[in-house]
């Protein structure tokens, strides 16, 4: 009887609960380490991974912004040639 209800309250064997529970918070913590949180200062933590994404956010838009200077030194001086060219043949 007490062995169903335990079953009951855990959710299957109290030892199984345990070492998929043990698992499972080692799987999590790897992750959640892997991205920068510290268990003993989350806040600190999450506002450091916001503001590091947020970072990224700004450095890939900074990136595309070089890439697209970068290009229309090209594509936009050929663009106007072109351009000119079909208003001149007309």
């Amino acid at each position: 009887m007490a062995s169903e209800t335990l079953n009951r309250v855990f959710g299957g064997s109290p030892l199984a609960v345990v070492a998929r529970l043990v698992l499972i918070s080692v799987l999590v913590g790897v992750i959640l380490a892997a991205i920068g949180l510290d268990p003993w200062n989350i806040v600190r933590s999450l506002r450091r991974f916001i503001f590091n994404i947020w970072e990224m956010g700004w450095d890939a838009v900074e990136t595309l912004w070089r890439y697209f200077l970068l290009g229309a030194v090209l594509v936009v001086p050929i663009w106007l040639l072109m351009r000119l060219m079909n208003v001149v043949r007309r």
